[in-house]
């Protein structure tokens, strides 16, 4: 058993990581970051779920960028292809589920 206060956890760096679980090559991360990440497709499905702070979520939809602002509860889900940015407005932190190894 393990409890994670996410409220506490600040990285280092944008993007730092903490691991919350690995199961069947599925990795559950939480996230800390003050700076946008980059434009990326991930190799899999990807489920982002805001625990903290506000992040505009950018990403390409029939050839057109789109955004939407995630507030604390929001969950964004990125099937496979979707190109997509998060860029966090201010602090952020944010549960990350995706096969391992995705960027």
């Amino acid at each position: 058993m393990k409890i994670t206060q996410s409220k506490t956890f600040t990285g280092n760096k944008a993007w730092d990581a903490l691991d919350i679980a690995k199961f069947d090559a599925t990795t559950i991360r939480l996230h800390w970051t003050n700076q946008p990440y980059i434009w990326h497709v991930n190799d899999g499905e990807e489920v982002f779920v805001v625990l903290d702070g506000v992040v505009d979520m950018h990403y390409k939809e029939d050839h057109f960028i789109k955004n939407v602002r995630l507030h604390v509860g929001d969950i964004f889900f990125a099937s496979v292809g979707t190109e997509h940015v998060a860029h966090p407005q201010g602090e952020a932190r944010v549960l990350v589920i995706e096969k391992e190894g995705s960027i």
